[in-house]
């Protein structure tokens, strides 16, 4: 069984590692697109936040 990929995100390219605090390690933000799953760091996502939640469907609000 390989190891899984290591998680990157897809706007600065920053990677998760093992060594990160478990809360930072909790706070990255997975999304999918055109079926492919995209990652975003716990900073990228507190600035692309707005993004995010516009991207929710009609029935979460």
């Amino acid at each position: 069984m390989s190891a899984p990929e290591p998680v990157t995100c897809t706007r600065c390219g920053r990677t998760r590692t093992d060594d990160d605090d478990p809360a930072t390690a909790l706070a990255w933000v997975a999304t999918r697109e055109r079926g492919r799953v995209q990652w975003l760091c716990p900073d990228c996502a507190r600035r692309h936040a707005r993004d995010i939640e516009g991207k929710l469907p009609d029935e979460y609000w």
